[in-house]
């Protein structure tokens, strides 16, 4: 209801499931007005003068107009629907915020399973390393459908395993299905508490520094979970 009012959001020591939604939905709300105002300005537009060829002619509606007519009952109706899930969240939240608040679970910390975004402070409380740095090496490892990747870690934001602080390059095997990273990429990784290998692989320098972004808004926070 915050993010439909204005009114402030949830304050920094809130459940980060509550302020992941409030953040979400202000970003969705936002861009929503942002369309609803372009439609808008071009439902407003004048209709081009008629030729003279035409003058006769019946007037009709022109396709685009109609078409945005249309796009804009659309619009109106995701709005509608997505405030209602707003509000029905919100309320569930705040009963649930007094038993989770400071403990994350690390069951599938970080997988589509678990419903735990990557680089929020759930999964950096129950992840075992977030680390970002550039591929050195990449083979295949035969009849697994892997490649084994070595990655030179410039930055570890998590790093619970031996050995993952000192700066000792990083290998690991990784499904070919979840990403293929070459020598030379810069790639962000996450790995869960009790995983050998990344659920999350970000490549890209732009998508990295995108996401390193989210990661350093939500290590403070972290710090205040438990994964018990």
């Amino acid at each position: 209801m915050a993010a439909i009012t204005g009114d402030p959001g949830p304050p920094p020591g809130a459940d980060p499931d509550v302020r992941g939604a409030y953040l979400s939905a202000s970003a969705d709300v936002a861009l929503l007005r942002e369309q609803l105002g372009i439609i808008g300005r071009s439902l407003s537009e004048p209709p081009p003068e008629p030729r003279a060829a035409a003058a006769t002619a019946r007037p009709r509606r022109r396709p685009f107009a109609l078409a945005l007519g249309a796009l804009a009952v659309a619009c109106a109706g995701t709005l509608v629907a997505g405030l209602g899930w707003l509000v029905a969240q919100g309320g569930s939240g705040a009963s649930e915020n007094g038993a989770d608040k400071g403990v994350a679970s690390d069951e599938g910390a970080g997988s589509a399973a678990s419903g735990v975004a990557f680089g929020s402070p759930r999964y950096l409380a129950c992840a075992r390393l977030v680390a970002e740095g550039t591929v050195t090496g990449a083979a295949p490892v035969p009849g697994t459908g892997r490649h084994r990747i070595t990655l030179d870690v410039t930055r570890a934001y998590k790093a619970d395993g031996p050995g993952e602080r000192g700066g000792e390059p990083l290998t690991f095997e990784l499904d070919d299905a979840v990403a293929r990273p070459a020598p030379g990429d810069r790639v962000l990784i996450g790995i869960p508490r009790y995983g050998d290998t990344p659920d999350t692989v970000i490549t890209g320098s732009a998508a990295v520094a995108a996401e390193r972004a989210v990661i350093k808004a939500s290590l403070a926070e972290s710090r205040t979970l438990t994964c018990d």
